[in-house]
């Protein structure tokens, strides 16, 4: 029963791992490669399009007044506001405690299964605003071609960050396997086997890619009426949810200075040993 039980959980929370793993593939394409070519795309996004000149002009209150725009901002706030709570709520220390008595070492999986298919809603019924001009449109040779391309660049830079960042920071304690992993070999719970500095950063570092998650909401080539609302919602949530002090910012220096000395005695002493490697042989083509 023992290793019925182990399997099952080894299951669920693999499968838990590609459901989510899945879904972050899907937010990266529709926060940064949806909105760099498709919204350059648009009517109004180009210079040479005739339209142009005439929707730079539309009022803006002409365009709250329009039906489409008004049930597509609402909706959109109603699925950024289902997000932000599941998010937030499912992190409190009341319900994590209550998610931990029903699902036991799956709970750090429930919570992120939950993130995933909340940002599974937010993005398969997104309502884009298409009827109300652009905010800003970068629209003239060659800035028109090169710009996007531009940002491209620019956003894979910053994903490659963020991925570094989570993979430091124990990508697989963060989707829950590790937890599964340790439960299997009856080690306990891997949060306990930090130190008290680590508990307490993990306990105020909700969002560990700040910088860099702002840089790919706000650098577009243009910025429609959605995407502005988008970008607000979730620079406001990660300001508030973001609450360091002098004791995280000198635990986090101090532990990547360590990572940064392990890295150095590393490539330190595999140069030392391809420098006798090569001695050695240059040594047997002597003799």
């Amino acid at each position: 029963m023992a290793v019925l039980h182990s399997a099952a959980l080894v299951g669920l929370s693999l499968a838990n791992f590609v459901f989510v793993s899945w879904s972050a593939a899907e937010f990266v394409a529709f926060v940064s490669l949806r909105q760099i070519y498709r919204e350059s795309r648009r009517p109004g996004a180009a210079a040479t399009d005739p339209e142009a000149d005439i929707r730079k002009h539309v009022e803006w209150q002409s365009v709250f007044r329009d039906k489409q725009v008004q049930q597509a901002l609402l909706f959109n706030l109603a699925l950024l506001t289902f997000f932000i709570l599941q998010h937030s709520v499912m992190a409190m220390e009341t319900v994590r405690r209550w998610t931990l008595t029903c699902f036991g070492v799956l709970q750090r999986s429930v919570y992120v299964f939950c993130t995933a298919a909340s940002l599974q809603l937010l993005m398969h019924y997104w309502q884009p605003t298409h009827a109300a001009p652009l905010l800003w449109s970068v629209s003239k040779e060659p800035w028109v071609t090169w710009f996007p391309l531009i940002c491209f660049i620019v956003h894979v830079i910053a994903w490659l960050i963020i991925f570094s960042i989570v993979l430091i920071f124990d990508y697989a304690e963060l989707m829950g396997l590790k937890q599964v992993y340790y439960c299997c070999l009856a080690l306990g719970d891997p949060m306990e086997l930090k130190s008290q500095k680590a508990q307490r950063l993990y306990c105020h570092l909700r969002h560990p890619v700040f910088l860099e998650f702002l840089v790919i909401l706000w650098l577009l080539p243009s910025l429609s009426l959605d995407r502005l609302l988008l970008s607000t919602a979730f620079t406001l949530y990660m300001i508030c949810g973001h609450s360091l002090d002098q004791h995280d910012y000198h635990y986090l220096r101090s532990q990547l200075n360590k990572k940064f000395e392990i890295f150095s005695r590393e490539e330190s002493a595999h140069g030392h040993l391809a420098d006798h490697n090569g001695l050695g042989e240059s040594a047997k083509y002597q003799e």
